[in-house]
């Protein structure tokens, strides 16, 4: 017999099996040696209160023995001999929509501009030592997309756009520990995540698809308003109905789509700066108590949103236990990220703080249509590059000082690598972007006492939040508008936000196109 109990324990409690056996005897009345296994199928933390407790699902098996797999497979047959279709980009969007074309019998080839996911880390540590930027190599280009190298978080809140839970299995399936299944924010780790991404991209070719490295779409091949394929910078022309993935940060794709004439329409999207605190401080305030989170709890966690100015300004891509990285794609650009490896062991939290934007708010952007927030950011970009001194050297400011319109004297250490200069952020940022951040943090710091504190530092930009374009497809057949054989596809196309929902968007690409492959 199975049985299913719902448990409220301590950290400590929750660390050790024997004991959440032994609590699980006590709330069913059943006896402990009837109970030969439990299985946790579902942990949360609540912080709410000064008490810190865990909930648990806990699964018991009673005088049974627990044969259920940890998580469910998948199969991959052999589509060598298929129809193909072309997977323009090789991020969580199009590595998750080759591997479930090849479930629905179609050969994907996966074109990528960047390099396989190992070889990227060469590139992103001569950003970080030598200021480097490699405009195909980076922390956003290359296999596995910018998530590969930005901490792997799993938490979605598009749980109506598709499976969750099959997407978590399949990270399971190439590596991932099971207990992203279990628990309520899922986080693989920078350092875990481009194993997994390797055994995805086997996977796809060992079932007879195709990867190209370091071949980038220059230009797809339209007849009569269909798609029938494209060109790279090879020379190389690939065939087949195109599954477009290639991510927020491709600005040279969106250009080449407005000459080409593909229908587009700029969105909104959210902009501001990386605030990092010392991880101690973080914890202190998130589980008050000042010695902080102890043995029993991971690095502490937060998120907000508050309306500053009419608009929203929330945290954004929380990492604690974190380091702030470069994740700039191109010449004069200068942007922040942050990520954290499983263990989330860093002295430092990071956060991007964001202002919710809309083409309507710069009238100054205004010719240049469905690209000016593109525009926009390409300019705030360059601003930072400009007051960070023209290198990958980011502009920083004591967040107290941003707050009260002070140019600070000094700066607190920092995890980001390239390094920091004092700069007067609250000044040369976008006076719509300043105001709100200033009288969001005030409000933040009301409700987080410690928050504003003189060892948190504001690094800029924030600017990589989701695209600042969506190109339009239909919701039904998943193909553009206008041109059919063609099917934009995930953050880079503006219908995602986060691995697990570009991943959710590449299945639902590849299913449409399947289906509309089976019909010819």
């Amino acid at each position: 017999m199975q049985k299913d109990i719902d448990m409220r324990i301590t950290p400590q409690q929750a660390s050790d099996m024997e004991k959440i056996r032994g609590i699980f005897s006590s709330l069913s009345g059943i006896p402990l040696k009837e109970i030969n296994s439990v299985r946790i199928l579902r942990r949360s933390i609540d912080a709410r209160q000064r008490n810190i407790f865990v909930n648990l699902r806990v699964r018991g098996y009673v005088n049974e023995e627990q044969d259920e797999p940890a998580f469910a497979s998948v199969c991959y047959p052999d589509v060598k001999d298929c129809p193909q279709a072309i997977v323009v980009g090789a991020g969580p969007a199009g590595l998750f929509a080759a591997l479930r074309l090849i479930e629905l019998g179609v050969r994907p080839v996966v074109i990528e501009r960047g390099k396989n996911v190992r070889d990227r880390k060469r590139d992103t540590a001569l950003m970080n030592r030598e200021h480097i930027v490699n405009p195909e190599s980076n922390y956003c280009f290359g296999e596995g997309g910018a998530g590969a190298y930005s901490d792997g978080k799993l938490y979605t809140r598009s749980k109506k756009r598709g499976n969750v839970e099959k997407i978590l299995n399949v990270f399971c399936r190439h590596g991932a520990d099971p207990s992203i299944l279990v628990d309520a924010h899922p986080h693989i780790g920078t350092d875990r995540l481009p194993g997994i991404i390797e055994k995805m991209r086997l996977r796809i070719m060992q079932s007879g698809g195709e990867v190209h490295f370091e071949t980038r779409m220059d230009k797809l091949i339209i007849e009569n308003g269909v798609v029938k394929g494209i060109e790279t910078n090879r020379g190389e022309t690939f065939s087949g109905q195109v599954i477009l993935a290639t991510g927020h940060s491709a600005r040279d794709v969106y250009y080449m789509l407005h000459k080409q004439k593909i229908r587009m329409e700029a969105k909104g999207l959210a902009v501001g700066f990386r605030v990092e605190h010392p991880s101690r401080l973080i914890d202190r305030i998130q589980y008050h108590c000042k010695e902080g989170r102890g043995e029993f709890l991971p690095a502490a966690e937060y998120s907000f949103a508050v309306q500053a100015g009419g608009r929203g300004v929330y945290s954004f891509c929380m990492c604690p236990g974190g380091t702030v990285v470069p994740s700039a794609s191109g010449p004069r650009q200068v942007v922040v990220n942050g990520m954290s490896s499983s263990n989330r062991g860093s002295r430092w939290s990071n956060s991007g703080i964001v202002v919710e934007i809309r083409p309507e708010d710069f009238p100054e952007y205004a010719k240049y249509r469905e690209l000016s927030l593109l525009k926009f950011v390409e300019d705030l970009e360059e601003l930072a590059w400009l007051h960070g001194g023209k290198t990958q050297v980011a502009p920083a400011q004591c967040l107290c000082d941003f707050v009260n319109g002070k140019t600070s004297s000094s700066l607190p250490e920092t995890s980001y690598v390239p390094g920091i200069v004092s700069s007067p952020m609250h000044e040369w940022a976008p006076g719509f972007v300043s105001s709100r951040l200033q009288e969001a943090f005030k409000k933040i710091g009301d409700s987080y006492k410690g928050y504003l504190a003189n060892e948190a530092l504001l690094l800029g930009v924030e600017s990589r939040t989701s695209s600042p374009v969506r190109i339009l497809r239909d919701g039904e057949t998943m193909q553009h508008v206008e041109m059919e054989g063609l099917y934009p596809c995930g953050e880079g196309a503006g219908y995602a936000g986060g691995i697990v929902s570009a991943a959710m968007d590449g299945e639902r690409c590849a299913e449409a196109l399947a289906v509309k492959m089976k019909k010819k």
